[in-house]
């Protein structure tokens, strides 16, 4: 069984030319070997959507970013129909955990915290968004290593908490480890212009549509399917926060930029 957690540089138009070659190139040695493929995917193939996010919503090819996930999205699943190779997605939304730096929640947010620091946010801190557990998704990966062949040959949601605000999450790990919680978040309107000298922010505005209002994720087929139960932030924010104290500063953004 092969499991796909890569990442590109994080970049639209890397994305619509790596993204396609990668898959191809993983569907055709999958084929050979025979071996089943769990695909770590994300969400941003549904676009735009103001309803909890599932998993029979139509593709979009809004934005690069959206158009390069549901061209692979696409060719996992005529693969599939033919009988060439047996795929299983896992879609996630943003995720979080001990020692995550590359998140919403990572180094600039709850490891400015463990430092003593105001945490620092490029999308709004006050939208309810969907957050996975990274251990939880680590257990969702393993069954579905561990499910039949019926379950594959479709895409299932990651589950997470209940949804709270990025500023509730932290609010938690900050009680956690003793620190006074402050943020400081860069306005949606102002991403286009420090884009400008930020290549990160320019890529981050395509997708703010996941963040210019609640964000929420149906995961209930996953739920009631293996009777998983996501861990609650209660948990899962002060293990982050408690993972970051006195931890050195990542460089995310050359992190994000060059990975």
């Amino acid at each position: 069984q092969v499991v796909v957690a890569i990442g590109f540089a994080y970049d639209g138009a890397l994305w619509r030319r790596a993204w396609p070659v990668a898959m191809r190139n993983l569907i055709d040695g999958c084929e050979a070997a025979g071996a089943r493929m769990i695909f770590f995917d994300n969400l941003y193939m549904y676009g735009p959507q103001t309803a909890p996010l599932r998993e029979d919503m139509a593709l979009s090819d809004t934005g690069a970013k959206p158009a390069a996930r549901s061209a692979v999205t696409r060719l996992w699943q005529a693969a599939s129909a033919a009988g060439r190779v047996r795929v299983a997605a896992l879609r996630a939304p943003d995720f979080y955990g001990p020692g995550v730096t590359l998140s919403h929640l990572g180094d600039m947010a709850f490891g400015a915290l463990g430092r003593g620091k105001a945490a620092q946010m490029v999308v709004p801190p006050d939208t309810r968004h969907d957050f996975a557990y990274v251990p939880d998704i680590a257990d969702a990966i393993a069954l579905l290593l561990a499910a039949p062949d019926s379950d594959y040959g479709q895409a299932w949601h990651m589950p997470s908490a209940p949804v709270q605000t990025p500023r509730q999450i932290l609010a938690i790990g900050a009680a956690a480890i003793g620190a006074k919680l402050r943020i400081l978040a860069v306005p949606l309107w102002l991403q286009p212009l420090l884009g400008l000298f930020m290549p990160m922010l320019r890529e981050t505005h395509e997708m703010r549509f996941q963040w210019d209002r609640p964000y929420r994720v149906d995961a209930s087929r996953f739920e009631k399917r293996f009777g998983f139960v996501a861990t609650p932030f209660a948990i899962g924010a002060e293990a982050t926060a408690r993972s970051f104290v006195d931890a050195p500063a990542a460089d995310v953004f050359g992190a994000a930029v060059n990975r």
